[in-house]
């Protein structure tokens, strides 16, 4: 497998440098019928939240790897290009861009976060370039509040589908049925409130309090006591490691320790950080490296340990991130099969009509033409993980595994 890691796209010093790439993708075809056997992504790649980048390119190259082991797909091998866009919604755009018109790839893997798979919605439309998401899970990525949805689809959670499993689990654990919401204060954390809220009218239950922060916000504390005074003992968290762990310590310091139950913007990285703090916070998933995993799965973290030099899979940061992104390339690589081109529309139409068998679940079809089926992993795949001394673990193998009220 060939793989190509480079910096974010940056604009040009110079007029002519300006001039000299706007020539380059000028001579891009905008909407290339025959694209270049290359999966390219946009990912956060360095700085706080660099883990999340490469727990997708564990999936990606494994999956890549196997492929083109066996051959490689319609003839060709496939090549991975990486550009890192750190999280900023405006590097992904730019990202895009070379990705769809310059490096003419045949479609875009998703990264962590939605802001930035929202921030190029309308780029995608405009190339016709084919993007699967495998970890961010904003409703509005796949469901869009105006226009159509054509190009982007995801083998990762949805949140409205996340916050009445969430939500569930939640009560289940809630000895007062009291529960509040902590968000950050993003395109993803404010676009789960209303599918939160949405989920708790269809339960009739009300939340005690919502409570928002910024990112790199690292004292939590005033909107910890609020939710703790309203009589909050559940808490439901959307946001990301490090914000979370200045949640941790703030409970830490204030005296409090509800029960969490937080969407999967949290990663394995958080036992690191936030050490004994995290045992018992709860996490949305798709799938867990630790344990007895069936013999493909098992074969895949073998290959995976020996290619990332891996002691165990608890390292694994981002388990089902992981899982997701090899499932998806799987998913790409049959739809190319069946669409017997490298043609981005034949691609897309394509993916419609596939089947596989995955090692999160069985995909029969991986996604049919409706917007809220543009996801491939349906909600009876979710899972609930927990920490337990340091490590993310499926909840059956830790004490959380039974609610305690």
């Amino acid at each position: 497998m060939t793989w190509t890691l480079l910096g974010s796209v940056t604009r040009p010093a110079t007029a002519a440098a300006g001039a000299a790439l706007a020539l380059v993708i000028a001579s891009a075809p905008a909407t290339a019928q025959k694209a270049e056997p290359c999966i390219a992504g946009s990912w956060e790649l360095s700085g706080p939240i660099a883990h999340t980048g490469a727990a997708v390119r564990m999936g990606v190259e494994t999956a890549v790897d196997e492929i083109n082991e066996a051959g490689g797909i319609l003839g060709q091998k496939l090549r991975v290009i990486a550009y890192d866009d750190q999280g900023e919604p405006s590097r992904a755009v730019d990202n895009t861009r070379r990705i769809g018109e310059r490096d003419n790839c045949i479609v875009m893997i998703g990264g962590f976060r939605t802001p930035n798979a929202l921030a190029i919605r309308p780029v995608l439309t405009e190339i016709g370039l084919p993007w699967m998401g495998v970890i961010s899970a904003g409703t509005r990525v796949i469901e869009w509040e105006s226009g159509t949805n054509e190009w982007m689809f995801r083998t990762s959670m949805k949140d409205r589908w996340v916050a009445p499993f969430l939500l569930e689990r939640a009560l289940d654990r809630s000895k007062s049925k009291k529960v509040g919401l902590m968000y950050e204060a993003t395109g993803w954390g404010q676009g789960a409130v209303p599918d939160i809220e949405a989920a708790a009218k269809a339960k009739n239950v009300s939340l005690v309090g919502k409570e928002t922060f910024n990112l790199k916000d690292q004292d939590l504390s005033a909107q910890l006591i609020r939710l703790r005074d309203a009589g909050a003992d559940t808490l439901i968290y959307w946001g990301v490691d490090p914000e979370a762990q200045a949640m941790l310590r703030s409970m830490d310091r204030i005296g409090w320790k509800p029960t969490i139950v937080s969407a999967w913007g949290i990663s394995a990285k958080l036992g690191e950080t936030a050490g004994a703090l995290s045992d018992g916070v709860l996490v949305a998933g798709t799938f867990a490296w630790t344990g007895k995993l069936d013999p493909r799965a098992e074969k895949v973290w073998q290959r995976m340990k020996t290619k990332f030099n891996l002691d165990n899979p608890g390292q694994l940061v981002l388990p089902s991130g992981t899982a997701n992104a090899y499932d998806a390339i799987y998913i790409i690589a049959e739809a190319l099969k069946i669409a017997g081109s490298y043609d981005r529309t034949k691609l897309r139409d394509a993916l419609y009509k596939v089947k596989y068998d995955g090692i999160i679940t069985k995909y029969d079809p991986a996604f049919e033409k409706t917007a809220e089926r543009h996801d491939s992993i349906l909600p009876s795949h979710y899972k609930l993980l927990a920490y337990h001394k340091g490590y993310l673990t499926p909840i059956e193998q830790t004490p959380y595994a039974k609610p305690t009220n």
